[in-house]
């Protein structure tokens, strides 16, 4: 029979795993167990199937956010990034082509970097004294070329650590420190770019090179406009500076970089570069400086100007000590030799430390050449007449006298000269303030009424004309009717009358009314021009008060006025420059253009002048100048209403010349021309003359006979006072 009856059994796959089907008796059993058996057999392998199939579906089905408006913005969010980033990629890359493009072009305009050292518009003017030592510097110095391996390493290390420590790290450029700098300006409260710059040496030295822009006169209104447009810090300026600093990088080494920084940096004290400075503060080469020494060089650089240790040496040795600090902390110097640096700070040099004659440097810069003084390109070195022993003498007379005997808090100023007979000036201080640099100049500036100082141009006159030291003139009231002004009666100072008195006794005690009627007998033009051509340039009073000493003139033109009278009656310029030479030549430019002139009166006339001024220091107005074994000869002097107080005087190897009053032309309380200024006068001379043999003055002693000729108008009569008759002659009256 066939199976056609039976129900046909659903085709199942054999278990791989499970009974073992074909083996004998797998076919035992009734339905009921087989169905059993399949129906166990069915569901068995169904669970991790459907487990299978449930994670594949799961796994297909996409994922659905349960927030519409979730999914909408955050939709809106990946399109915006996205297109940020498509903008972003292709506009850094688009900015990395530019600058690396400029960075490119900026490249191929740097020179080598040996053009690039000494940067300077202005050359230098160096001052040496009668002896050749170094004294003064003017303009701009270079003390010369220096590189980063030829400096002392101490210099070098100190500048690294103080300007930019990650130097030799960085690629001109320092993120970190940009951000640093950005974070101290917002928290001091000003703009991002004001105050602490974050450069870093290589962008310093970018700056210093003017981003390539060379200076020219034609395109600037100064060198100042053209330095402020230099260190303008905009945005869009520290973004060529960036470029520039790049290209740098790129063109030069480290040490090129560094060796150009050196060199163009300024450090105070008109020095350029560390050469100059080392040799301006220390009087060493930059190759031969101490730790201490190039701290204090590298702690110059945040402020030249003003700690510079020729302005306060007790803050630059303070700023010194910080970067010792920091060096010590980044390892270029250990603790023992930081703390032997701290305890030796760095000094100036004697000559910077007495920085002597900065008034006698800036006279000379001014009257010297233009053209090599004050406009030149060039380095120039002049050596003048200065003797620094002599300067030395002249300020610390000063500073005595302001200390010892002028009273506290008083403002009157004073003034002093010394020179030699042949007009060559010694020494010179324009104020009280001894220290100064570029300050006003009273000895040369300042134009004051000379009082009585002006007297022995009035005696010279009447002795060039034949009158004697002996003549006699009475002192005795008068009065002079001046053409178109009121008639004017002069008074002596003691407002008394002395009767009939000789010249040298009229001199003597510095009276007026014969100084007067001298100054009329040998006529007023003539005394003009004695005294100008001993060298008194100034416009001379034309009235009869030119005799008292009414006319404005400087204490340099008097002093040296009265040069002419010790020198035997010649004409002298006052002068500084003996000569002029470009630096590393051997032969001068230019020699000095004062001394000597011509003669103005007779050997015998200043001979005789240089007698009664003796008298007058010997034992007149002039007593407190007087000196220990020397002969002096001077003059004292007092002005209308004692604005200004002068003594004049020499001895036979110096003129020196005092000046004192106020500014602002206050009267002077209790000085008189024989009071302060001989003080001066004195102490400055004792300290002059000190370890010098005494030598007498040039002079003709005791005078020459009175006079026993008289005009032909007046010869015949019998009188010994003959120059008094003619006097009267002239005046009137009794």
């Amino acid at each position: 029979m066939g199976d056609s009856g039976r129900k046909k059994q659903p085709l199942v796959a054999e278990r791989r795993y499970g009974s073992k089907a074909g083996k004998p008796g797998a076919k035992a059993g009734g339905k009921a167990a087989s169905a059993s058996k399949r129906t166990k057999t069915k569901a068995k392998p169904a669970k991790p199937a459907a487990r299978k199939k449930s994670a594949a579906r799961r796994k297909a089905a996409p994922k659905r956010a349960g927030n519409p408006i979730v999914r909408f913005f955050r939709a809106i969010i990946g399109f915006v990034l996205r297109m940020i980033w498509a903008f972003t990629w292709r506009i850094g890359t688009l900015v990395a082509i530019v600058l690396g493009l400029a960075v490119g072009y900026v490249y191929t305009t740097l020179p080598d970097f040996t053009a690039l050292l000494d940067g300077r518009a202005n050359g230098s003017v160096v001052m040496t004294d009668r002896a050749g030592e170094v004294f003064a510097w003017r303009g701009d110095q270079f003390g010369g070329v220096v590189t980063a391996d030829t400096v002392s390493p101490h210099l070098k290390n100190a500048i690294v650590a103080t300007e930019d420590k990650r130097f030799y790290r960085h690629f001109g450029l320092s993120p970190r420190g940009v951000a640093s700098a950005v974070r101290i300006n917002m928290r001091e409260g000003r703009g991002p770019l004001s105050g602490h710059g974050g450069s870093t040496i290589t962008q310093q030295t970018a700056k210093l090179l003017c981003l390539g822009v060379v200076y020219d006169d034609t395109q600037w209104e100064s060198e100042a406009a053209y330095e402020k447009d230099c260190r303008r810090g905009s945005l869009w300026r520290k973004g060529k500076e960036a470029i520039y600093a790049l290209a740098m990088e790129a063109k030069y080494s480290k040490d090129e970089i560094l060796s150009i920084y050196l060199n163009r940096a300024y450090m105070g004290g008109g020095a350029y570069g560390s050469e100059a400075a080392a040799q301006r503060y220390f009087g060493k080469p930059a190759a031969a400086l101490s730790a201490a020494e190039g701290a204090m060089i590298a702690g110059l650089l945040t402020a030249p100007s003003t700690l510079a240790p020729t302005s306060n040496l007790t803050r630059s040795q303070n700023r010194a000590g910080v970067i010792i600090g920091l060096m010590e902390d980044q390892g270029y110097l250990s603790a023992k030799s930081a703390q032997a640096a701290r305890n030796n700070p760095a000094t100036l040099s004697p000559a910077a430390q007495a920085r002597a004659g900065g008034y006698f440097a800036d006279w000379v810069m001014s009257s010297g050449p233009e053209f090599f003084t004050r406009n030149s390109t060039s380095d120039v070195v002049i050596r003048t007449t200065m003797d620094q022993r002599i300067q030395a003498a002249a300020e610390e007379a000063m500073n005595y006298i302001f200390s010892e005997k002028v009273k506290e808090g008083s403002k009157a100023q004073a003034a002093i000269v010394v020179m030699s007979a042949d007009g060559a000036v010694r020494a010179m201080v324009g104020g009280r303030k001894t220290k100064v640099t570029g300050a006003f100049n009273r000895a040369v500036q300042a134009k004051r009424q000379t009082g009585s100082a002006f007297k022995p141009f009035v005696y010279a006159t009447a002795l060039e004309l034949g009158w004697s030291a002996n003549d006699i003139v009475v002192d005795e009231p008068i009065t002079i009717n001046i053409p178109g002004s009121s008639p004017w009666s002069p008074q002596n100072y003691s407002r008394e009358f002395n009767g009939p008195v000789t010249l040298t006794e009229a001199l003597r005690v510095s009276l007026n009314i014969p100084a007067v009627k001298i100054a009329q007998a040998a006529g007023l033009d003539n005394v003009r021009k004695v005294a100008s051509d001993f060298g008194i340039a100034s416009d001379l009073a034309a009235g009869p008060s030119l005799a008292l000493g009414a006319s404005d003139t400087s204490l340099l033109e008097v002093t040296g006025a009265y040069a002419g009278i010790l020198n035997g009656g010649s004409s002298v310029r006052p002068y500084g420059l003996i000569e002029l030479k470009m630096q590393g030549d051997q032969d001068p430019l230019m020699t000095s253009t004062g001394g000597i002139g011509e003669r103005v009166i007779s050997e015998d006339a200043a001979r005789e002048l240089t007698w009664m001024m003796h008298v007058v220091a010997a034992e007149g107005t002039g007593r407190r100048a007087n000196l220990a074994n020397w002969e002096v000869a001077g003059k004292t002097g007092t002005s209308q209403k004692a604005k200004d107080a002068w003594f004049i005087g020499f001895t036979a190897d110096y003129v020196a010349g005092v000046w004192m009053g106020y500014d602002d032309n206050t009267p002077l309380t209790g000085v008189t021309g024989s009071g302060l200024p001989a003080e001066i006068w004195h102490e400055t001379m004792r300290r002059v003359h000190d370890g010098l043999t005494p030598k007498p003055l040039p002079m003709l002693r005791g005078g020459s006979p009175a006079r026993n000729d008289i005009p032909e108008e007046r010869r015949g009569q019998d009188t010994r006072n003959g120059i008094d008759d003619l006097l009267r002659g002239i005046f009137g009256g009794n």
